[in-house]
């Protein structure tokens, strides 16, 4: 239960809005959403507030557990009593501005993103803080303002969504469950049953990886799309511009393959009108491409030879705040000399081999760090990213971009399988885009390599944020 002081509102007249389904069925306090502008360059950044509305449905979140553990995020936010002090409610998160500001661009230019913060909507005035990682990981408040419910300058009418969202998995109550909203950027009216399919295929796709996979009944998960007038998003790189509701494109910070919405006003004001806690945007395009924010969404190519591992991959990265493992490939992030202990649960900088993170899973005698074929690795990626940033220069077709990219699984698996440490847990230099001084804790992984499975460590961290979520189911 919530503490007493954070009595939430409950509007019972919104049960006539919720959509039709056991996982609704629990009306409670409304969701209170709070659109503000994140600006600023490599070296500051600003606050703004935008608006604050309440969402036409009541808050899919569980009540048993309003405060975050976790321990995940470049950020955190936290909704405060203000005359107590006492935190009601706090959640992990990163953002896009945080991912742009350590890109060559903001050294030399200032940009502007829009971020959301939800929360069950309060029955008084409370206070909104944002917080930040310092240098040391720890958090520190770096904006907050007042909220009072009550006031006349919040956004109470709301625009209806162009078509119903679809229940694909329906597991139990929201209150109870975690709630995955699956939205569809560039299916014309026309493609509404191919986006049906692409959503419970994909889905299914990430309930047979483990730990999704025991935890499935844990999960609800909905659908919804708006219709767009042309197949496909964006690929501003090679000329394909498609106007979308949600505005996903390709190419964003200069990654041919880096799939996002930059629109959050949009994205929000779609995602409103079903239950989400997570989201997952399916692009209608078959050129590989994805990207995955912690809180906030991960994209997906739906139709991409790749498809499955893009969707579980990305929605690793949104859901659990796993750090990419791999380190071969270009991305525009820019990286200092120093390693700092990261804040990711299935990464180290091993400053301690006695403290790694992780080391209650380490058998003894394994050496830390931990022997890998990493020369061999390497000579194969050089010649192989070659090849990828030679097939995209010259635009050729995605058929052989997937050629490539089998003959590269195929070496990977082979190689790596046959290693002597294969099935140890132990630390494996390599990971966090950085060849040197960042470990992970497998020799494979799906944030490694495109395999079919997480390893042990990111299975940990992923079942943390189900329990976050979730709640075991009442007696009978």
């Amino acid at each position: 239960m919530l503490p007493s002081s954070a009595t939430w509102i409950i509007l019972l007249a919104l049960a006539a809005t919720a959509p039709t389904s056991r996982a609704a069925d629990t009306v409670g306090p409304r969701t209170m959403r709070v659109d503000y502008i994140h600006s600023g360059n490599a070296l500051s950044e600003h606050y703004s507030l935008e608006r604050v509305l309440i969402e036409p449905l009541p808050w899919p979140g569980n009540p048993q557990q309003p405060i975050d553990t976790t321990d995940r995020g470049v950020n955190a936010f936290e909704v405060v009593d203000p005359k107590t002090n006492r935190v009601l409610y706090s959640r992990g998160f990163s953002t896009i501005f945080g991912e742009w500001q350590t890109t060559d661009e903001a050294r030399s230019l200032n940009r502007a993103f829009g971020e959301s913060l939800r929360f069950p909507t309060p029955d008084g005035p409370v206070r909104v803080r944002i917080l930040k990682r310092d240098d040391r990981n720890a958090f520190s408040v770096v904006w907050m303002f007042d909220i009072d419910p009550a006031s006349t300058d919040i956004v109470r009418a709301v625009t209806a969504a162009p078509m119903k969202p679809i229940s694909i998995r329906n597991s139990g109550a929201s209150t109870a469950k975690v709630d995955l909203l699956i939205l569809g950027d560039g299916y014309t009216a026309g493609e509404a049953d191919k986006f049906q399919a692409d959503a419970r295929r994909l889905s299914d796709a990430l309930f047979a990886v483990a730990p999704f996979s025991t935890r499935q009944q844990d999960f609800n998960v909905w659908a919804l799309m708006a219709p767009t007038s042309r197949s496909g998003i964006s690929r501003p790189s090679t000329g394909q511009h498609h106007a979308s509701t949600l505005g996903t494109r390709y190419d964003i910070f200069g990654s041919e393959r880096y799939v996002l919405t930059l629109d959050n006003r949009a994205f929000r004001d779609l995602a409103q009108n079903a239950p989400y806690e997570f989201v997952e945007i399916l692009v209608n395009n078959a050129t590989y491409g994805g990207g995955g924010i912690f809180g906030q969404f991960s994209t997906a190519a739906a139709s991409s030879e790749w498809a499955n591992y893009l969707f579980v991959h990305e929605f690793g990265h949104h859901f659990a705040a796993l750090a990419d493992e791999y380190y071969t490939s270009p991305v525009a992030y820019q990286s200092g000399a120093e390693r700092p202990e990261p804040w990711e649960p299935n990464i180290t900088a091993l400053h301690d081999a006695t403290q790694l993170k992780w080391k209650e899973k380490v058998q003894p005698g394994t050496a830390l760090p931990t022997p890998w074929p990493k020369e061999k690795f390497e000579a194969f990626q050089r010649d192989y990213q070659q090849q990828r940033a030679e097939l995209r220069a010259a635009n050729r077709p995605e058929s052989e971009m997937n050629a490539l990219f089998r003959r590269e699984r195929e070496f990977a698996n082979q190689l790596l399988n046959s290693s002597p440490t294969a099935r140890l847990i132990g630390a494996f230099e390599g990971a966090n885009y950085q060849a040197s001084g960042y470990y992970r804790s497998e020799i494979q992984c799906v944030m490694f390599t495109r395999i079919d499975h997480f390893c042990h460590v990111c299975q940990d961290a992923i079942e943390d944020i189900i329990d976050l979520y979730s709640r075991p189911s009442s007696p009978q």
